[in-house]
């Protein structure tokens, strides 16, 4: 590439801001009709159970067997035929004789008669003839086998065929997000793999001269990388898998190769988003693809965009660490939890508190405030600059004020998104 916009000069598009600023701004609401439409789920593929935690189900998942298959023991004790146990008392202990043992995959191979008892434990397939077992707390030995005080009518203390789960049944519908225990479920159901949409694979490009990372030696007027390990954690929160992680510097040849090298689904470009000089994200989208939205009525990412590079949906996130996390989480985050079969919605946990100083905000702009809960009410934080990222570890969370609101007075209750799950 050569000419003014391969040197980085201003003069190149007539929708490059640079040094110019943005004319208008795309609400947030508009951002995410753009998102919802170009983040359809990825296509499915084969996981085995084990490692299907997290994922979401592209099919309906239909029971083959019965759950359990046979009736078998509840409890650890003697299997028996219930009505014979109908009035034993302390005062009139009811005897048995025991004529075996059944175990788990080692059936009684017998009939169980009048006035007999196998020995069986939890799991154990119920033997024949057998319709209830009584626990062992419950029995006493004694020469001839054993004696109950305690009535155990028939069914009692026995799992029945299709009692948890029936053949045929529905068990986990497509779209949900599989938990450990849907895990053990489809164990149970002898599934050894199951249908979930492909998590999003997603790339990193860090973009700024002065950006160094962790642990290596930087110059006096460099900055550490706080955005990059961020940034993985969130990908890594809402189902994506790391594709890639590059540092660019400001170069715009290697940036525009890192936005258009294929593998991706999403590319999150760290820096160079903004109106200066040197920030040439926004234009190499735009010539290598569609930058669809570029600046944003919020604060803090004004700077924010998006757009398709190829088959990979871009992010531009502001370098301002703050800025940055909240781009994620407003635009790129919803993206990635939707390509991999997710709900859009943040992953937050939300609480309903009154407000104990003022949030201030102006209309026309989304606010994202950090705040703090005290007393059970929520304040927002002195200090809370878009650069100033330890006001997110000091914060129980955030609160979103909308863009027709001047802020929200005190007194007035507010959805709180909490940044801890507890």
């Amino acid at each position: 590439m050569t000419g003014p916009a391969a040197r980085g000069d201003t003069a190149a598009r007539p929708d490059d801001v640079r040094m110019r600023g943005f004319t208008r701004r795309a609400e947030v609401g508009d951002v995410w009709q753009w998102i919802d439409r170009s983040a359809q789920p990825l296509a499915a593929e084969p996981v085995a159970v084990d490692d299907a935690s997290g994922r979401v189900l592209a099919a309906d998942v239909v029971a083959a067997v019965d759950v359990p298959a046979f009736e078998r023991s509840a409890m650890d004790g003697y299997a028996v035929r219930g009505e014979e146990t109908v009035g034993a008392s302390d005062y009139n202990p009811l005897a048995f004789r025991v004529i075996g043992r059944a175990l788990p995959g080692q059936p009684y191979a017998g009939t169980v008669q009048t006035g007999d008892a196998v020995r069986i434990m939890t799991g154990a397939p119920l033997p024949a003839g057998a319709d209830a077992v009584i626990p062992a707390e419950y029995v006493r030995d004694t020469a001839e086998g054993i004696e109950t005080s305690m009535a155990f009518g028939p069914g009692k203390h026995v799992g029945r065929v299709g009692e948890d789960i029936a053949r045929g049944a529905v068990v986990l519908r497509a779209g949900r997000r599989l938990r450990p225990q849907d895990a053990g479920v489809l164990g149970s159901l002898g599934i050894g793999a199951v249908t979930v949409h492909r998590a999003p694979r997603v790339r990193i490009v860090v973009t700024g001269n002065e950006v160094v990372a962790p642990g290596r030696d930087k110059g006096l007027h460099d900055i550490f990388d706080a955005n990059s390990a961020m940034l993985r954690g969130l990908v890594a929160r809402d189902g994506g898998a790391l594709e890639r992680h590059l540092r660019t510097g400001d170069d715009p040849m290697a940036i525009r190769d890192a936005i258009t090298a294929p593998g991706a689904d999403v590319v999150l470009v760290s820096g160079g988003s903004s109106v200066g000089t040197e920030d040439h994200a926004p234009r190499l989208v735009a010539e290598a693809g569609e930058l669809a939205i570029h600046g944003v009525a919020m604060r803090p990412s004004s700077p924010a965009g998006c757009g398709r590079v190829g088959d990979a949906l871009v992010f531009l996130l502001p370098g301002n660490p703050v800025s940055c996390l909240a781009a994620y989480d407003f635009f790129a985050g919803r993206a990635v939890r939707l390509l991999g079969g997710r709900a859009p919605a943040w992953p937050y946990p939300q609480r309903r508190l009154h407000v104990a100083r003022k949030i201030v905000s102006a209309i026309g702009r989304v606010d994202y405030c950090r705040v703090r809960i005290r007393a059970g009410e929520v304040e927002p934080l002195a200090l809370s600059g878009a650069s100033v990222l330890s006001s997110t570890t000091r914060a129980d969370g955030f609160v979103v004020v909308p863009a027709e609101s001047e802020g929200i007075a005190p007194g007035a209750d507010v959805d709180v998104f909490l940044y801890d799950p507890t």
